[in-house]
């Protein structure tokens, strides 16, 4: 096959900071995506629907012009978390899903939840009004292994939760685990994962071997091989409860490369082609559209887009920057390890 055309994906899961890093990244996720889920951990969080209102209209004012995309807002749930606020939120239109990080998880997520039964009256509200919630599953506790806190994060938090709160709808965002997707497997209802671009293809040698390459850490932190291959396994199998959530999350080169580097990937520009060389790598490209164009909008209750975008395959590799300017500093690109030759048209 050398040419697919699919519905416009969309992206479940999406970092696109704010202010100049905002300006500099956004055109690399709306040139492909037609909507994203949009993550709230900017300093301060987006806790409200008005913070949320606010974010929204500075995203859409640094589109560029002619692009057409529709952030999908979230809130950052706390323990004080407002379950009016967010009925009101989701009732209006604007709110999509809301986001647990246990605090200390990623990325400014130091005002997370410690105690999850403090935010119980929000979930047992979004429960009743059939509103997501997304997780970062892991666990924080120091004595518990860095490879072992989604796993552990299932047995401790998240079973416990879905048994107490059985109507509430969970996506179980960028998985990295065989035991998250043999978890999501064994769900009989209202759990999903979303899978990023960069767990398919690398494992946790990319970030050791030969040297500490900060350019592949991220949080959740790649794991060994089994389980890249089992994650692998979900995104093509064409089962609906997975969809692609890239994770995409710009941190400027001197907050990478230095003693204590930020964790996050920058996939947008290249995430497509990436996925278009794994599907086919596994003899599934036609699951691609599945993955990342229709298992997304039927979790979240939207519809399919109804544009639709081409994959060519090239002779010659598709040259993308080894990095990108964005205003607020250099931001390094996703490197596959491998010439990609699927090109978006």
């Amino acid at each position: 096959m050398r040419s697919l055309t699919i519905r416009r994906p969309d992206d479940w899961h999406l970092h696109l900071r704010d202010g100049l890093m905002l300006r500099g990244v956004i055109g690399d996720s709306s040139r492909h995506f037609a909507r994203a889920i949009i993550m709230p951990n900017l300093v301060p969080p987006v806790v409200t629907t008005a913070d949320a209102e606010d974010y929204r209209s500075r995203i859409l004012d640094a589109l560029p012009q002619g692009h057409r995309f529709e952030p999908l807002m979230t809130l950052y749930l706390t323990e004080q978390t407002d379950p009016d606020d967010v009925e009101r939120g989701k009732e209006s239109g604007l709110i999509h899903a809301v986001k647990l990080y246990p605090a200390g998880a990623t990325t400014n997520s130091h005002g997370g939840v410690r105690d999850i039964d403090k935010a119980m009256p929000v979930l047992e509200r979004m429960a009743k009004i059939g509103l997501n919630l997304c997780v970062h599953g892991e666990v924080t506790t120091p004595e518990v292994d860095i490879f072992d806190r989604e796993a552990v994060f299932i047995d401790t938090v998240l079973d416990p939760l879905r048994r107490r709160l059985p109507e509430l709808k969970i996506t179980m965002e960028h998985v990295t685990t065989s035991d998250g997707i043999d978890y999501i497997r064994a769900a009989d209802k209202n759990l999903a994962g979303s899978l990023t671009t960069h767990h398919l293809i690398i494992n946790r040698n990319a970030i050791l071997v030969g040297g500490i390459k900060p350019h592949y850490y991220c949080l959740p932190v790649a794991k060994r091989e089994s389980h890249r291959l089992a994650l692998r396994a979900a995104a093509v199998s064409g089962d609906s409860r997975f969809f692609l959530g890239t994770d995409s999350a710009p941190h400027v080169d001197p907050l990478k490369e230095c003693a204590c580097g930020c964790a996050g990937i920058y996939t947008s520009i290249n995430t497509m082609s990436c996925l278009a060389h794994v599907f086919e790598e596994e003899g599934a490209l036609d699951k691609l559209e599945a993955f990342a164009s229709l298992n997304g909008p039927a979790w979240y209750g939207l519809q399919p887009n109804d544009e639709t975008i081409t994959l060519t395959k090239r002779e010659e590799p598709v040259a993308y920057p080894e990095k990108i300017d964005t205003g607020a500093g250099p931001v390094t690109v996703f490197d596959p390890m491998f010439p990609l030759h699927w090109a978006v048209e």
